[in-house]
């Protein structure tokens, strides 16, 4: 039986057990949604196209399934741009399905046409425009594909007009093969018994992690290879979630706003076993000089990213769940007790700490530890860009997976908001909270309606300094105090644009008030917002200066 463009998609969308989509319709995609409206898969009108972006990606961060998002052509298209950098940066499964003008119309620069397949070549895993109606079925099951195996990442499938109106036989086919695309699953044997001999012969071993490890689903792995050997974890910001932050192993996270003590445990190792994790600059500070004492057993799925930034000296291409399970069974415990000791000298030396007067200003870091108390770190967190972004890292302890969604490659401001909004819809019997600076919430505080129609009971705490707090910081150090565009003082009051919306909104301007706002918030069954008026010119530290040796940091403002 001949079926339409339109329908094939849908078809498809069903067979990959599609149950969410975020989008926003227009007229190159009017077929889509007409087909849309005769199946029970949910769609979740956002209210710009970035904020279904960003929706889908927390969705994906939360469940491991694949955001799908669905929007029309020129300007509809291209307002999902930033949302698929974000997820290209960091590897997250996605499924774009944008509208296009008819194919004789391409190249006529016809009424919202775009040429989105090349505007989002750089930032895609992989693209199609499809031309042939009886390509469709094929091409969606590899866009399914391409998005979720080897190393995720999302992929665009941009379908004209006359594409999705244009009938033919439908037949999906239960798997693809792509040439030149297959990527590598196991280690190669040699290569795990030279990682295993390296971390069982270590004095002074540390487990650098990232989010590899949550996206393979070795958490757990990870955990028993670590209390196996004796070895400190120290994750990315990616990573948190890949290793409990309450364990006695756990280092935090290291690099610019690491801690002292994960990044002093790095810049004296011996071997450090890096997981999953990708070696950006926010991680090594100045490349040269990163672990210049260690042995690097390097583990990626991802062979481009391996000796990339950092050179390698045993690299392992496979699926980190696969490769640890292989080194469990061939790893000893390490005599790493005297390591231990000396770490946790450094923990004494510089711990993280901040000021509270009771009767004064907040300090952010303190509404941030609260929240963490009140949840008992049970909460899945989103966050947006910016100093709360680093205090979130710094004070929250993440314990489970899956339960941080932040744009860590590309850091786009206006992403924890919508992404909370997908992680509470994909697991919508979870407390979900998004904790944001007053900048980046503005950015898509449009999403509140979205909140509201949905009734997503997405809790939203505002870290209120009534500035761009780290480009403030950044200026103050880097460029003798001469604060340009960073002033948010005419910020709107949050709590009334809230109720205006039909949220909760709350104020908090007492450090004796911050838990019972948080308190109120949980208890209220539908989304809330809270805006937390806390002291500005807080600075975040630990810091490393950018392009600086990562065991050289500023503690303090003293220093």
């Amino acid at each position: 039986m001949k079926i339409s463009g339109a329908q094939m998609v849908m078809e498809a969308l069903k067979l990959e057990n599609v149950d969410t989509i975020f989008g926003y319709p227009g007229g190159s995609v009017l077929n889509l949604y007409d087909m849309l409206y005769d199946t029970n898969i949910r769609h979740i009108l956002s209210r710009h196209e970035q904020g279904a972006a960003h929706a889908a990606d927390g969705y994906a961060r939360a469940t491991g399934k694949p955001g799908v998002v669905l929007a029309t052509s020129g300007p509809g298209a291209t307002n999902l741009v930033t949302g698929i950098a974000a997820a290209y940066m960091d590897s997250i499964p996605m499924v774009f399905i944008t509208g296009q003008v008819p194919i004789p119309l391409i190249g006529t620069d016809a009424f919202q046409e775009v040429d989105i397949t090349g505007i989002t070549l750089p930032i895609t895993k992989h693209n199609f425009l499809v031309k042939d109606v009886r390509e469709l079925p094929t091409i969606i099951k590899q866009a399914f594909y391409l998005a979720t195996t080897g190393r995720c990442g999302p992929v665009l499938v941009d379908i004209p007009k006359d594409v999705q109106q244009a009938v033919a036989d439908f037949h999906y086919p239960e798997t693809v093969s792509i040439p030149g695309y297959n990527p590598t699953y196991k280690g190669h044997s040699g290569q795990v018994c030279k990682g295993a001999e390296a971390v069982a012969c270590a004095k002074k071993p540390v487990i650098y992690a990232g989010g590899g490890v949550i996206s393979s689903g070795a958490c757990q792995e990870l955990l028993q290879l670590a209390e196996l050997c004796g070895i400190p974890v120290a994750t990315t910001l990616m990573g948190l979630p890949a290793f409990p932050g309450n364990h006695p192993l756990s280092l935090g996270m290291l690099g610019m706003h690491g801690t002292y003590w994960a990044n002093m445990a790095v810049s004296n190792a011996d071997v450090i076993l890096a997981v999953g994790a990708r070696f950006d600059e926010r991680v090594t500070g100045d490349a040269d000089s990163f672990a210049a004492k260690a042995k690097i057993v390097h583990i990626d799925i991802d062979p481009a990213e391996i000796g990339k930034n950092v050179a390698a000296d045993i690299p392992i291409v496979g699926d980190v769940n696969l490769v640890l399970k292989e080194l469990l069974n061939k790893v000893k415990p390490c005599d790493t007790g005297a390591w231990l000791k000396k770490i946790a000298k450094w923990r004494e030396d510089a711990p993280l700490s901040y000021s509270q007067d009771l009767d004064g200003e907040i300090s952010p870091q303190f509404v941030i530890e609260k929240i963490y108390e009140v949840t008992q770190g049970k909460a899945l967190i989103a966050t947006e860009v910016g100093q709360h972004q680093m205090w979130t890292a710094q004070y929250y302890k993440f314990t489970r997976t899956r339960s941080l969604a932040s744009s860590g490659g590309l850091g786009a401001m206006g992403y924890g908001f919508p992404a909370s909004l997908g992680m509470q819809i994909g697991r919508p019997d979870e407390l979900v909270f998004c904790i944001a600076g007053d900048g980046s919430f503005q950015m898509n505080s449009q999403e509140l309606a979205t909140a509201v129609e949905y009734n997503i009971p997405v809790k939203v705490a505002i870290i209120n300094n009534q500035c761009l707090g780290m480009v403030r910081q950044l200026q103050q150090f880097f460029c003798k105090e001469r604060y340009i565009a960073v002033d948010l003082q005419q910020v709107p009051d949050f709590a009334k644009m809230a109720e205006a919306y039909g949220a909760l909104g709350l104020r908090v301007e007492k450090p004796a008030d911050v838990v019972p706002a948080i308190e109120k918030a949980m208890a209220f069954s539908g989304p809330a917002v809270i805006d937390f008026r806390v002291m500005a010119n807080t600075n975040v530290f630990p810091m490393v200066p950018p392009n600086g040796q990562i065991n050289k940091m500023i503690k303090g403002e003293q220093q």
